[in-house]
């Protein structure tokens, strides 16, 4: 007979289909994805990947620094760009993190909820048949009947889970004791309050709005939520086109810095004026002081003091007289001595020339450098304090066309080059200029410096769930401690009467285990052991 003929050989298993291949595929990913070790791994990874979003500048807080990096670095930087590297936290590969792990959280909790449910409803284990082989156990002859040894061990379990049994054999009475339920329960809480983090984060992410804009302080105009046009920066949630913003008006009245002699910043506040529901109808202004950490919370909005830098005035007089002044924020180029780049333009006053490329060819630009506390290196200016106690500027004075009416976007930071390169914006003057001081350009335009005012960088942001990402927090922290430091512990007791005629001596059996660790159950086993069967070993 040969080997095809044997009964056994023509048994095949049944072929799967397709659909079931596919099937036990997608139960397979299923149960790997729902794992706590996918979980843990997806968690790390979300940490991973968040590491670009704290060391690359990102485009929802300053497009300015991104356009910079990869302008610095046209090859690397574009292609940094094409995997997001700059929109780290609305990248696709980061929501996908994200996404997997809210799935596989919710996944593994979930029966993990269902298992700790019906573990409650379960009674205690029964008495392990043989005592002796559990790590700890202990065997003595108590005066006593079983029932009043079983009853005294069941009263010194109080706040254990219990279950006695008796009549199993031959008169022997059990208990079966067990505590540390929590443990599971606050190893739960913390999963799910994780899982509500998640939840809090990706809705304040949808439905919030995060806004910066820089106010002059000291008279400034101030800024109403009206429209993210005010706004200098926005960043609007995926779900929130800018149009509900909560109105509201501030003005900066005052920034103070305090400064260490060496220069570190201490503290900065600023003391804010602000309508907001009513106030607005009947033109109410409220005053407050906010600091760094210190916002102002209303109508659901939080208003930030973001940062700081400083706004140089200039007085232009054009050669009939007329002035224009103009106070423009500069930006920080040293944020330790506040050494200010930027540039101002202005333009002249209607009806003072005869036609547009008239007036196009007399704008001023002004561009330099502003020191707070000014020391000069021959004509070369740097700063050496941040405070603003001995103002100057060094700057270049162009006539010409600034571009303004060209459409073309431009920075408020630096002229555009283009303009400069064709000729059409000219240097008339190179000087360095204290508050008071001057300069008059060929054509009789005088320029004047009038010094500086301070500026602060206000964030309005709005974010629903913040409150619940807080109590999430809080809930996790809660739920990991219960988790660190309840245990969970196991005894057992087999109460069987000696044999002797008065019934009144049994033998007790006690074994212990530790169910999730072995860390100090020793000494708590014969802590335990004396206070149940108030003995002393025999």
């Amino acid at each position: 007979m040969t080997a095809t003929d044997h009964p056994e050989a023509t048994v095949r298993p049944p072929r799967q289909s397709p659909l079931g291949r596919a099937w036990a595929l997608l139960r397979n990913g299923w149960r790997g994805l729902t794992s706590m070790r996918t979980a843990l791994v997806l968690l790390f990874l979300l940490a991973l990947a968040a590491i670009p979003g704290a060391l690359l500048p990102q485009r929802s807080l300053n497009e300015q620094k991104v356009a910079e990096y990869i302008a610095d670095r046209p090859v690397l930087g574009k292609w940094m760009d094409r995997f997001e590297l700059f929109d780290v936290f609305s990248s696709f590969w980061f929501t996908a993190v994200y996404a997997l792990l809210f799935i596989s959280l919710v996944g593994c909790i979930l029966p993990r909820t269902v298992d700790h449910y019906r573990a409650l409803r379960t009674p205690p284990v029964r008495v392990p048949r043989n005592l002796a082989r559990l790590p700890h156990h202990h065997r003595v002859v108590v005066e006593g009947t079983a029932e009043e040894v079983t009853d005294r061990a069941r009263v010194g379990l109080r706040g254990w889970r219990t279950e006695v049994r008796s009549g199993e054999h031959g008169g022997e009475i059990t208990l079966s004791a067990e505590k540390g339920y929590t443990r599971e329960l606050g190893n739960l809480v913390f999963h799910l309050a994780l899982v509500g983090l998640l939840v809090a984060i990706a809705v304040g992410k949808l439905f919030g709005y995060e806004g910066n804009v820089i106010v002059i302080a000291n008279g400034g105009p101030g800024f109403c939520t009206t429209s993210p046009a005010v706004f200098d920066s926005f960043r609007a949630g995926n779900i929130n086109d800018g149009t509900g913003m909560n109105p509201m008006c501030v003005k900066v009245n005052t920034f103070r810095a305090d400064y260490l002699d060496n220069g570190q910043a201490e503290m900065f506040s600023s003391d804010i004026s602000y309508q907001e529901g009513a106030d607005l109808a009947t033109n109410t202004w409220r005053d407050t002081t906010i600091k760094v950490n210190h916002p102002l919370r209303v109508g659901g909005d939080r208003v930030y003091l973001q940062g700081h830098g400083y706004a140089p005035t200039f007085t232009v007089t054009f050669p009939n007289g007329e002035t224009r002044t103009e106070t423009v924020q500069w930006a920080p180029s040293d944020m330790t001595t506040f050494l200010s780049s930027g540039v101002l333009r202005i333009d002249p006053p209607g009806g003072m020339y005869a036609t547009d490329a008239e007036r196009r060819q007399n704008q001023i630009a002004i561009e330099g450098l502003f020191a707070p506390t000014a020391s000069f290196h021959g004509t070369l200016l740097t700063s050496v304090f941040p405070g603003m106690t001995d103002p100057a500027v060094a700057v270049d004075i162009y006539r010409g066309d600034t571009g303004l009416d060209t459409g073309r976007p431009q920075s408020i930071f630096a002229l555009d080059q283009e303009m400069v390169r064709q000729g059409r914006l000219a240097k008339e003057a190179r000087v360095n200029l204290r508050p008071g001081e001057s300069t008059t350009l060929p054509n009789g335009t005088q320029v004047r410096f009038d010094g500086a005012e301070e500026f602060a960088n206000i964030q309005v942001s709005h974010d629903p769930a913040q409150q619940w990402v807080l109590v999430s927090a809080v809930v996790m922290m809660a739920g990991l401690l219960v988790s660190l430091l309840i245990t969970r512990r196991r005894v057992w007791l087999r109460v069987t009467p000696e044999g002797t005629v008065d019934q009144r001596r049994v033998v007790v059996e006690m074994g212990g285990l530790a169910r999730t660790d072995q860390a100090g159950w020793g000494g708590e086993f014969d802590r335990l052991r004396h206070r149940l069967l108030d003995t002393s070993d025999s």
